[in-house]
């Protein structure tokens, strides 16, 4: 949605309608997730994409008939032989679009809550078009999806802020994984006791810089499902406080840089100060993948790599040994 903002508030600035055609499903290798948006308004202007260009062009056309009074729509597209020239998705995949115009007081909250960053839900139900805005934990928790709700299939539209990393260790690593993190969407934390390290000038790229112990980083931070903790500082003064306390929050991913040597101590340590060991389980150290990084930027896309493939639930290896589908819907 957030991509689609900028020219929903342009054309509502000059009372301008618009038809929202949202991905509400997916099959196979489909060009873009579930959730993805295209937006098509009175006069013709279109922002945002539901395919990356294949079938740009078919929903256009069903976004302007539903401006001009059609009911919504849903539509189905998918590569077959009688489409191959003409509309279907060259990737082999398919992807269900629903075209509506979207409820103004809807709209009016969805763009309250992007711009507070606050958690929502959008619940659509195809079969009519009826929208409500709803705040429900359990929903807010996953991912854009279709759900059945008293035996209707309903799309739920999940809107919230974005996913955050924080780092323990103002280190050179941590300003290249601040960096990667920020160009693909994520906000990023970067927090150290000691401010001669923890600088503007250091670590140009954290949105947030934090100078505290690990007990009130964390407690200020407060970690969430939606959260990734690193650690980085190579310090039992800050690395055993701060794993503890990351592993009983509910941060989807906690990794620690060190070698096996290290690691092994860190987690004798963990088990002695009480942590159980299903929680230390879950620290993934060393963190990262096996792509032979070596600099702090090739740790840094290590590290990431690892945390999107935590996130979705996925093993990191070559996509060529995949079992399933290339892309994934995410988890959690």
């Amino acid at each position: 949605m957030k991509e689609v903002v900028p020219d929903i508030e342009r054309w509502r600035a000059r009372g301008e309608r618009f038809a929202l055609a949202t991905v509400v499903a997916t099959r196979r290798s489909a060009p873009r997730p579930i959730g993805s948006k295209l937006a098509v308004s009175e006069s013709g202007e279109l922002a945002g994409s539901v395919s990356g260009g294949c079938v740009e062009n078919e929903v256009y056309g069903a976004a302007r008939e539903v401006l001009a009074g059609a009911p919504p729509q849903l539509l189905s597209y998918g590569i077959s032989d009688d489409q191959a020239l003409s509309v279907g998705l060259p990737c082999g995949g398919e992807i269900d679009v629903y075209v509506q115009v979207p409820e103004p007081e809807v709209v009016e909250r969805v763009l309250g809550a992007l711009a507070t960053e606050e958690r929502a839900v959008v619940l659509t139900e195809l079969e009519t078009g009826e929208q409500r805005l709803v705040r429900d934990p359990e929903l807010e928790r996953g991912r854009s999806r279709l759900v059945e709700l008293d035996g209707r299939r309903v799309f739920a539209d999940v809107y919230g802020p974005p996913p955050r990393l924080l780092i323990f260790g103002a280190v050179d690593t941590a300003e290249a994984l601040c960096r990667a993190a920020k160009a693909v969407g994520w906000r990023t934390i970067v927090a150290d006791a000691r401010a001669k390290f923890a600088t503007r000038e250091r670590l140009p790229s954290a949105d947030e810089l934090v100078v505290a112990w690990p007990d009130e980083v964390l407690a200020r931070v407060e970690p969430d499902h939606a959260t990734a903790v690193v650690v980085l500082t190579h310090d039992d003064r800050f690395d055993l406080p701060a794993l503890q306390g990351a592993l009983a929050g509910e941060a989807f991913y906690v990794g620690a840089l060190g070698s096996r040597r290290n690691q092994a101590r860190r987690r004798e340590r963990l088990l002695e100060e009480g942590v159980p060991e299903e929680s230390v389980d879950r620290i993934s150290g060393p963190a990262g993948l096996d792509i032979g990084a070596d600099t702090p930027a090739e740790t840094a896309l290590s590290i990431l790599a690892e945390i999107l493939a935590v996130r979705a639930g996925r093993g990191g290896g070559a996509l060529k040994d995949a079992p399933g589908r290339i892309h994934t819907e995410l988890v959690g």
